[in-house]
């Protein structure tokens, strides 16, 4: 995606522009409310930077506002939370209008038991056993502000919302869930899990396909515009 963006930046401004993400996705993640920031001492108008920017991209790419910002805004660090949804399909026959959008499961998943395990979670803690192998971050504490587990028709969607996300940890704590949704573990095993600080114990990491990025948190100083979350988009389908 953002390979995309700078390229149609560029074009429109005619100088090579490169933009900075809110948070980083992984190949195959999606996104409903990225935002991202680029400095530029060309200044072709809003239009031109929505409209004419969307007029260049893939159409799987769109620009939904855009305005000027203050010097001390940065997309990244003046972040103050991000919230993510993964969400799983399931049913027999795995979607076609849904493919590569969703995690397909054969058979049902219990939400009430994912929720309830999910509520360990609450609060600021070392996540050691969701960190991916790779992770550069310095510290593996990170605080969870709000996160659920919920059905809605044939979709049961896990909610997180924290301060900050070390690589793949939504991935493996959904991996986590489905073990617990579809009978395989205990409710208890998510606390065991916290507190053995251990990946290797953790279970799967979920594929990319069913997870999103759903929005941003900033200072209200900057006026920051939100989108619709994944929801919304679920009751159209």
């Amino acid at each position: 995606m953002q390979g995309h963006i700078d390229a149609a930046l560029s074009k429109i401004a005619n100088t090579a522009i490169k933009t900075t993400c809110a948070g980083r996705t992984d190949a195959g993640v999606h996104a409903t409310n990225q935002v991202v920031h680029f400095d530029s001492s060309i200044d072709r108008g809003i239009k031109a930077w929505t409209t004419g920017v969307n007029s260049i991209l893939p159409k799987s790419i769109r620009v939904l506002w855009a305005k000027p910002m203050e010097p001390d805004y940065h997309a990244r660090f003046s972040a103050q939370a991000r919230r993510y949804n993964y969400v799983f399909y399931h049913r027999e026959i795995a979607p076609a209008l849904l493919s590569s959008r969703v995690t397909h499961v054969r058979g049902s998943l219990n939400a009430e038991l994912m929720h309830e395990a999910s509520q360990a979670l609450l609060g600021e803690h070392d996540f050691s056993a969701f960190r991916a192998a790779a992770c550069q971050s310095k510290t593996s504490n990170r605080r969870i502000i709000s996160i659920r587990c919920y059905q809605r028709g044939p979709f049961t969607i896990f909610d997180v919302k924290a301060n900050a996300f070390l690589l793949h940890m939504v991935r493996n704590l959904a991996g986590a869930l489905f073990e617990i949704g579809r009978g395989k573990k205990e409710v208890a095993w998510m606390s065991e899990l916290l507190a053995g600080k251990d990946r290797k114990l953790g279970g799967l990491t979920a594929p990319p396909d069913g997870l999103y990025l759903v929005s941003v948190d900033y200072p209200s100083k900057y006026n920051i515009p939100q989108g619709q979350h994944l929801p919304i988009y679920l009751n159209e389908l």
